[in-house]
Parts: C-alpha cells; sequence; structure tokens
C-alpha cells in the first residue's frame, strides 16, 4: 500500500514541479515500504537535507490526500553510495586483497608520491561485505623488507575476481581489437610503427613509477641514447668479472679489443594516449576566480568548491549535465587545477571519453591491456568530458564500469559531464547510469541575462579593453544561446575596434556583428516562434491563431506573444495582427501575465526558459 501511494505521489509531483528539479531532486530517491512505514533513501546527504526542506511537507500533504487522512510514517535516509564489489575469498584476508596489492613497480605509484594518498588515505581503506556485514581489510603498502612481486605475479588478477588479460597474444585477443576498431574509426589504419610489449611496458609505466619504488633486482639492458631525430639504442653487453688491473698472470696476458657497440636504429614509437603527464591536459585559465557565478550556475560552482575542498569524500562522483557552452568544462578544470595547486605531486587526469576508448583501442593493440588498466586505476581525480560518447560502445563501457569501481572503492575522485540526465544517454548500459547518480548530479542552466553582461565585463576587463555597459548589454540582449557564441561576438568586436581604430559602442557592434545579427533575426521571426510554442505545446498554430479562449489555448498564446515582444524588433500592433488580428492592448496583457506568471509559477518560467533556449541556439 505505501509503495503504491509513493508512486501516486511522484506522478502528482512530476506534473507540478519543473523536470530539472524533478530530475535532480525526487527522481534519484530509492523506497523501502512495509505496511505502516514508508523510508525514503537519497543517494547523500546533501540530496536528502534539501528533499527535508522543500519537497517533505508537500510530500506528507499529498499522502495525506491519498490515504483519506491515515497516511503511513514517512522515514528519510541516506543509501549505501559505495557497496563492495570485490569477492571475498577463503583463508586469510591477505588473499582475499592480493589481487588488488602490487608492488610499486608494477601498479605504477607507490606510497611515496601517491598524491592525495598522503593527505585523505593514510589510513587503511576498508570495504564493507553486503551479504554477511564483515569488513575486509584492504592494505595498499607492502611490509617493509618484503621483496616486490614480480610482473607475473602482480597482475596475475584483475582486482575484481577473475584473471587478468596475459600478454601473449591471443584469438579471443584479437577478436576484442577488431571489435574497438569499429568503435574507434580511423586508429586502425595509423602509420605508425607498432612496438613490442616489452618497449609499451617501458613507455606506458614509467610516468607512473617513483624514485622510491624502483624494483631493486632490476638491472638495464641497454643504454637509450637519443640524437636528434633518430634515436638509437646503443646495446653495451654487461661484464661480470673484475678489472683487470686487480688480476695477477703468470703467463702473458693477451689483451682483446672490447666488443663493438651495437647500433640498433629505433623505431619511432607508437604514442599510447594517457602516458603524458597527468596534469599537462589542464587549461590553467580556468579557474574559480575567472568563473562567472549566476543564478544558473550557482548550485554547480558550490559542488565543485566542495570537490576541491573535500576531494573523494564529497560528491563522489560529481556529475555536470546541461547545454553545450554552459561552463562545464571550465568547472572541471577548475577543480583540477585547485588540486594540483594544493598537491603538485597528485595524479590528476583530464580527458575527452573519446580519448579514453582510442587509449584502450590502442592498449589492445600492443597487449598492453594491464598497463592500461593500472595507470588509468592509480590517479587520484579522474575527469571525464561528455560522457555521452560512450553511448554503442559496449566494450568501452565495460572497462569504464571497471575503472569506475576501482577508483570509487579506493577514494579517488571523479568528475564527468555530460549534455543531458544520466537517465536520458540512449545506448548507454543501466548499471553505469546507476553508479552515476552515486554522488551528486547537478544541471547547469543557460546564463540569464544579467550574468551574460557579467561575463561580457569579465572578459573585457581580461583582455584589457574598454567595454562601455550599454554595449555588453545590447550584445548580451541578442547573444543568448550560450557563453562560448557570447565570447566569440566579444571577440569579433575587439577586433574590428582595434583594425578600424574606433571605440566601442553600439553602432560598431552591429556592423561587426551585422551577419550574425542578420542570421538570427532571420531565424527568430513571428512565423518560427508560433511554430515552436506549437511544437512545445503540441497544439496547432491554427489554435494559436484563433479566437478560443481555453487555458490549454490561451496560455501558450500569450508566452508566443511574449516571446514575439521580447525576441523580435516589431511593435505591438504588428504582433497583435500576426496572432488573429488582435488589438496591441491584449499583446501588452499577454506580456505583463507571463513576467508575473513567471515570478509566481516554476512551471511557466521552466518553460519560458526552454523555449527561449529553443529559439535563440
Amino acid at each position: 500500500m505505501p509503495r503504491e501511494l509513493w508512486q501516486k505521489c511522484m506522478e502528482i509531483l512530476q506534473d507540478e514541479l519543473p523536470i530539472q528539479q524533478f530530475n535532480t531532486w525526487l527522481r534519484p530517491l530509492k523506497v523501502m515500504a512495509d505496511q505502516d512505514e514508508l523510508c525514503l533513501l537519497a543517494p547523500n546527504r546533501f540530496v536528502l537535507d534539501w528533499v527535508k526542506d522543500k519537497y517533505l511537507p508537500r510530500i506528507e500533504e499529498i499522502f495525506m490526500d491519498l490515504s483519506d487522512g491515515n497516511p503511513p510514517a514517512i522515514a528519510l535516509g541516506v543509501s549505501n553510495r559505495r557497496p563492495s564489489f570485490g569477492m571475498r575469498m577463503s583463508g586469510s584476508r591477505s588473499s582475499a586483497t592480493s589481487s588488488r596489492s602490487s608492488s610499486p613497480s608494477s601498479s605504477g605509484f607507490s606510497s611515496g608520491s601517491s598524491g592525495f594518498s598522503s593527505r585523505f588515505q593514510e589510513q587503511p581503506k576498508r570495504s564493507h561485505d553486503e551479504d554477511n556485514g564483515q569488513a575486509i581489510l584492504d592494505l595498499y603498502s607492502q611490509p617493509q623488507g618484503s621483496s616486490a612481486p614480480s610482473r607475473n605475479e602482480s597482475t596475475a588478477s584483475s582486482g575484481y575476481g577473475q584473471p587478468a588479460r596475459q600478454e601473449s597474444s591471443s584469438a579471443s585477443d584479437a577478436t576484442v581489437v577488431a571489435e574497438l576498431e569499429k568503435e574507434l574509426t580511423g586508429v586502425a589504419n595509423e602509420t605508425e610503427t607498432v612496438l613490442t610489449p616489452a618497449a609499451v611496458r617501458q613507455r606506458f609505466v614509467n610516468p607512473l613509477r617513483s624514485s622510491q619504488g624502483e624494483d631493486r633486482n632490476y638491472q638495464p639492458k641497454a643504454e637509450v641514447n637519443v640524437a636528434g631525430d633518430n634515436p638509437s639504442i646503443e646495446v653495451t653487453p654487461l661484464s661480470s668479472q673484475p678489472p683487470s688491473s686487480q688480476i695477477e698472470y703468470n703467463e702473458p696476458t693477451i689483451i682483446t679489443p672490447p666488443a663493438p657497440k651495437v647500433v640498433i636504429p629505433k623505431q619511432r614509437p607508437v604514442e599510447v594516449e594517457g602516458s603524458i603527464k597527468h596534469t599537462s591536459s589542464l587549461n590553467r585559465t580556468f579557474v574559480f576566480d575567472t568563473f562567472v557565478e549566476g543564478k544558473s550556475n550557482q548550485l554547480a560552482l558550490a559542488a565543485a568548491k566542495q570537490v576541491a575542498e573535500n576531494p573523494g569524500s564529497a560528491y563522489n562522483p560529481l556529475f555536470l549535465y546541461g547545454g553545450v557552452g554552459l561552463g562545464k568544462t571550465h568547472l572541471m578544470h577548475a577543480v583540477g587545477n585547485q588540486l594540483a595547486k594544493q598537491n603538485p605531486d597528485a595524479k590528476i587526469i583530464y580527458l575527452h571519453s573519446e580519448r579514453f576508448v582510442a587509449d584502450m583501442v590502442k592498449a589492445l593493440q600492443l597487449n598492453a591491456i594491464n598497463d592500461f588498466k593500472r595507470y588509468y586505476r592509480s590517479v587520484d581525480a579522474l575527469l571525464i568530458d561528455d560522457i555521452q560518447f560512450f553511448a554503442g560502445k559496449e566494450r568501452s563501457q565495460e572497462e569504464f564500469f571497471h575503472t569506475f569501481n576501482a577508483l570509487l572503492e579506493g577514494g579517488q575522485q571523479m568528475i564527468l559531464t555530460c549534455d543531458r540526465y544520466p537517465k536520458e544517454i540512449a545506448g548507454l548500459e543501466e548499471r553505469l547510469k546507476s553508479r552515476f547518480g552515486w554522488g551528486l548530479t547537478v544541471a547547469v542552466e543557460p546564463p540569464e541575462l544579467e550574468t551574460r553582461v557579467a561575463i561580457l565585463m569579465k572578459k573585457a576587463e581580461q583582455a584589457k579593453i574598454d567595454l562601455p555597459h550599454e554595449s555588453a548589454f545590447f550584445i548580451a540582449q541578442r547573444i543568448r544561446s550560450n557563453v562560448r557564441e557570447l565570447e566569440g561576438a566579444l571577440k569579433r568586436v575587439i577586433a574590428s575596434a582595434h583594425f578600424m581604430g574606433r571605440k566601442i559602442d553600439v553602432d560598431l557592434i552591429r556592423e561587426s556583428l551585422k551577419d550574425l545579427l542578420a542570421l538570427q533575426d532571420k531565424q527568430v521571426s513571428i512565423e518560427n516562434i508560433q511554430r515552436t510554442v506549437a511544437e512545445y505545446y503540441k497544439i496547432k498554430i491554427s489554435d494559436i491563431l484563433s479566437k478560443r479562449r481555453s487555458r490549454s489555448v490561451a496560455r501558450p498564446r500569450q508566452i508566443a506573444m511574449a516571446l514575439s515582444k521580447e525576441l523580435t524588433n516589431h511593435s505591438l500592433p504588428e504582433i497583435g495582427d500576426a496572432y488573429g488580428g488582435r488589438d496591441h492592448t491584449t499583446v501588452l496583457h499577454a506580456c505583463r501575465k507571463v513576467k508575473q506568471l513567471c515570478e509566481t509559477d516554476a512551471e511557466i518560467a521552466e518553460d519560458h526558459k526552454n523555449l527561449l533556449r529553443l529559439l535563440t541556439s
């Protein structure tokens, strides 16, 4: 009975609330119910507090109405966001964790240079077994004096209860490579020369090896001399004999000349993406100080700052979604730069989702998948942009799924961005969609007029350009789609002022952006507004132009009139004539009514914002 009431309650709330609020705060809730009580489980404390303050009174009111005055008790709680994915092995504790423990030389990182580990991972990590409630102690460092295991031992298990991929080639590897080549167009057709697995391991693992984690039993077999554009390997034989000056001979010593050095031309290496330094991909100009805060991105900025202060513990993973050019990538880089500033030794990787796929394809081609896994699972923070490009790539999703679990269990921070809500990504596995909701999911909305003006003034200040306020207001009124187009328009105006030797004013802006403004005026016409509003509300254009006064028709007609006044240069009488020959006072009343409803009705405000985005993008 309580579960049925909750389903009806969700349907009512979905009709009452804007879709963004409903998806962000109520959709992630999980339900546990019995006869007399309903328990709502939030993914984290932040969502719990927000639901309790903003939505719980309305939920109780709906339950009172649906249950005829006898509602069930409602309890709030936080669900377990970090379940255990490891298999509990029989025997000692060390056997349960040996598959994930490895020596510094094989895992790619050591206790001496583990990034955030010295600050956030000093205590041994524990993962909870959900089946029996017992704790498994995971030790990520070896006892002093113990020798480092060999490579075969350190890679004998993948850390998830299944054997790791061996380095020898097999038919299954060839099949997997063939499938992945279909996912990434052009990777198999590159003209680079393929290295041997040993050369790939040297290139792929060495950047992660610390000075304190070298294998003491390792002896170099070759001297690598790089000279100009033609690098070569000089192979020098190792001698185990003592110097001849310390040996006495009774017979004359026959001195043989040393063996000549054999110079083997070194082929150009195939670079595996991701083998560069972890911080090299971060844009140093994207920091919190250069990010302009507004009502549309206030929550996302607060969450990003919290992650930068407490990585791996608060809001992990942090999932930012919204349209293009709204500041998601800026916030991601700002978090990475702040983490690197706090800990210069931190291993931070920022990459696009397509690069992750390319790295894995090349690693499989070169039989270095284990090195690929160690590389991405030994980072302190993993920042992946445009996660929606994983859709349809099943093998890549599987590898990212295991990487996601390993990083989450290890307490490493993850930040992901997408252009839509994770549940709406077609072609993405459900297990990934559910894990994206473990942390905090925040929407980044298009900036309002005041925020757009502030962004223009901030960019002009950085460029040391005098931008009058009325000029910034003129640009912000006409460029509404996203921040990228706003910055592009400002750069064109600055370039025109520099080449013409004129000050920036409205006349110069009209002349510099005449093609852009003409195209926008052509796109935003009264006919286009009528068609877009009719499609949005699923009514006919003839209904908008008719004399019908029912709310289902009158409200869309008023919004269309208000948008026509806001987005076009037509006068009120011209707008009235375009809407069935109505008087200009009717248009004026519609504009005032829509403005009032946007301040009091969240649903109308959301519809107005969505239509603005559709018409100006």
